[in-house]
């Protein structure tokens, strides 16, 4: 029997508002699509934008690259979503973001790199959560990419970016998603591979020869006093 998937409701975020911007302007992000038949320059440029809201600009490594997959796009033989996909079922990714994060982080986080946006509340990504542990990672992507709020948004020819991200900045205070390092989070660091080490005896001080106290020295008398007392 399956764990049910719980159920959240929307909260207003900048995204869900109509703008009042009269022209688009250096807050709206640049949208990289296939529908205008690019060039070679040009599916460079939707490449590049498509690991970069995938894995970030801190993640770009030759290690992550995922070269078949570039040529079936540029050939024409997937579509940018079938693109993003491979990206987040790839190796790299998983090595790089869900076995360092547990499943509360990446559940967030794959929201802000594949929907544009940040959750809408901690019920939502517990939600999410309870998606990864009971049907695993590639469900989970699969329900994201086949969901109505991603087909409406991007569709299958535009790469993801996040909407009214500049807003989002003045409102919150924060960066760009694409552009925060994925840290592994507090609650997984006591899983990490790297050893705590506690050190439960004295902490003992080194003092180098030439800073010892001399004779004359009032720290020498309050040691003596201290030997008397």
């Amino acid at each position: 029997m399956s764990i049910p998937i719980l159920s959240y409701s929307l909260s207003t975020q900048n995204q869900r508002v109509n703008g009042f911007e009269v022209c688009p302007g250096d807050e709206q992000p640049k949208v990289y699509t296939t529908d205008n038949l690019p060039n070679a320059n040009g599916m460079d440029e939707i490449i590049w934008a498509a690991y970069r809201q995938v894995f970030s600009e801190h993640q770009i490594l030759k290690s992550t690259s995922e070269y078949f997959l570039e040529s079936q796009l540029r050939f024409n033989q997937i579509k940018v979503k079938d693109l993003i996909k491979g990206l987040l079922l790839s190796d790299s990714f998983r090595k790089l973001n869900y076995d360092v994060n547990n499943n509360y982080r990446f559940a967030e986080m794959c929201v802000q790199r594949v929907l544009g946006r940040d959750i809408y509340n901690e019920r939502e990504k517990y939600a999410l959560a309870v998606i990864i542990g009971a049907k695993g990672l590639e469900t989970f992507i699969t329900i994201l990419l086949e969901s109505e709020e991603y087909m409406d948004n991007f569709g299958d020819s535009v790469v993801p970016y996040q909407r009214r991200r500049i807003i989002a900045q003045r409102t919150k205070g924060e960066v760009p998603f694409n552009l925060k390092t994925p840290r592994t989070a507090e609650a997984f660091l006591s899983k990490s591979v790297m050893p705590q080490l506690n050190w439960a005896g004295p902490v003992r001080k080194f003092r180098p020869q030439e800073q010892s106290p001399k004779a004359g020295d009032p720290a020498l008398f309050l040691s003596m006093v201290n030997d008397v007392a």
